[in-house]
């Protein structure tokens, strides 16, 4: 059944604390009050030191938190980033240990339907069957998902799975659709400073109004390989140094898009560090001080754009009461074919959009009883868009080639 995400969802952002993100020197969590001996979600490990165990509400509260607030103000490596999403005017929340990834479960307070992006920080646990299709649904029903992996044999919590192991697991056998976003982590272990950003001048991501990304820093960090045909919309940002910066492998960072929702993935769990947390830790600032502040704006543009209202966002989640379709698909002759069956006689609209979610046409249509309608897209170039048919109570989001 398609769950419809809650309007609140828009400006909530939750980050993942179930699987381990806090074992070893990781402390990939926004804040925690309590510390346990080899506390991590997963086995103990001997001589591992105190472990965070996040809250879901960080404190001090975040309703008080300026433009001047520093990242101390919370206790965890992500809580730089944190507050900076706070800033931004997101509200965040951590998913405790003993949380549960679901979708669609109104009984569940942190279900993902209640929030707009979701933020997988190197897990060390491998995700059930019921979290790998609450993870994917979320992402087709109009979600955001932030993953980040770290370098292979990077098993934090002992358990024989490491990052890459838990997030490609959950791409490739979810009940859902294997392979939905056109990517997978490689079993890599590179440390490097890259330049080598893709030349896409107009990307939110790489060009947002958190500033203009132009370098990375890997510490041991991997990299990604995109298969176009499961997902022709994924979409290398930075390359490795000595590669191409338009080709399918050694990418260090890239996004996709799924259905109504986005996705975006990167290769080192040291990009958002910010070097505080458990004091028995080994910590390291790399969310300011590498890659001359790089990261934070990497990291700040890739949550505005997974939270930013489009047609790819959860408002336009369908609804089950239009008929829409689009046919063919591919278009022919530039021409837009579609039909519906309008369940009342208000005014439709119909919107075309590229797939980072720019507006590229928009256009009423009246409600007659007309089943069939055309509208001309000659101003698109060969690629993946979405059409979106409207109105105040319904609409419904489909995807379509230009070849």
């Amino acid at each position: 059944m398609l769950i419809s995400i809650s309007s609140s969802a828009q400006i909530k952002i939750l980050f993942d604390a179930t699987k381990a993100e806090m074992a070893g020197n990781a402390d990939w969590v926004l804040d925690a009050d309590t510390h346990n001996l080899g506390f991590s979600g997963g086995p103990a490990v001997a001589g591992s030191g105190s472990e965070s165990n996040a809250q879901r509400i960080p404190t001090p509260i975040q309703s008080t938190i300026t433009a001047s607030t520093p990242e101390t103000y919370w206790d965890g490596a992500l809580s730089n980033w944190g507050i900076d999403c706070v800033k931004q005017g997101y509200t965040v929340e951590s998913l405790p240990y003993n949380g549960q990834i679901t979708y669609g479960i109104s009984s569940n307070l942190q279900d993902l339907s209640n929030y707009k992006v979701f933020v997988i920080d190197e897990p060390n646990i491998l995700f059930t069957a019921s979290e790998k299709a609450a993870i994917v649904n979320f992402v087709k029903n109009g979600g955001g998902l932030c993953m980040i992996s770290d370098h292979t044999i990077s098993d934090r919590n002992n358990d024989g799975v490491d990052s890459p192991d838990v997030l490609n697991d959950l791409m490739s056998t979810n009940s859902v659709q294997n392979n939905p976003f056109g990517i997978a982590f490689d079993y890599a272990n590179i440390s490097q400073t890259s330049t080598n950003i893709a030349n896409l001048p107009t990307n939110p991501i790489l060009h947002g109004t958190a500033g203009n990304v132009t370098a990375v820093q890997w510490s041991n960090g991997t990299t990604i390989t995109l298969n176009k045909a499961q997902n022709s919309s994924a979409t290398g940002l930075i390359y490795a140094t000595g590669f191409a910066t338009t080709g399918i492998s050694n990418v260090m960072c890239a996004s996709a898009a799924f259905q109504t929702g986005k996705v975006v993935a990167i290769c080192d769990s040291s990009i958002p560090d910010d070097g505080t947390g458990d004091s028995g830790d080994t910590l390291y600032n790399g969310y300011t001080l590498d890659a001359s502040g790089n990261h934070q704006k990497l990291l700040m543009n890739a949550i505005i754009w997974l939270a930013t209202s489009s047609s790819l966002g959860v408002e336009n989640v369908s609804l089950p009461d239009i008929d829409f379709t689009i046919t063919p698909n591919p278009i022919q002759n530039h021409e837009l074919k579609f039909n519906f069956a309008p369940s009342d006689t208000e005014p439709l609209m119909v919107s075309v959009f590229d797939i980072l979610g720019k507006t590229i046409k928009t256009v009423s249509l009246p409600n007659n009883g007309t089943y069939f309608h055309s509208i001309l897209v000659n101003e698109l170039k060969a690629g993946v868009y979405i059409c979106t048919v409207y109105n105040s109570k319904q609409s419904k989001s489909l995807r379509f080639i230009i070849q």
